[in-house]
């Protein structure tokens, strides 16, 4: 049975590790995406584009938890 307990509560430097574990792990997978992409692999002209940006955003916040 899955029932709701309550609301979570956890310190900053907990969910701030989290937030950096989320964002590492979504932009190696971006990242992997436009390595097969650079191989031949096809993907969207608009998810090249949003990829990229995704990326230079990314690395920027990241900056943010080092």
């Amino acid at each position: 049975m899955n029932e709701r307990i309550g609301p979570i509560t956890l310190d900053g430097e907990t969910a701030d590790r989290i937030t950096l574990l989320n964002l590492k792990d979504y932009l190696e997978s971006i990242q992997r995406e436009m390595g097969e992409h650079a191989t031949g692999k096809w993907l969207h002209p608009d998810d090249v584009t949003n990829n990229l940006r995704r990326i230079e955003i990314i690395t920027e916040l990241l900056k943010d938890f080092t």
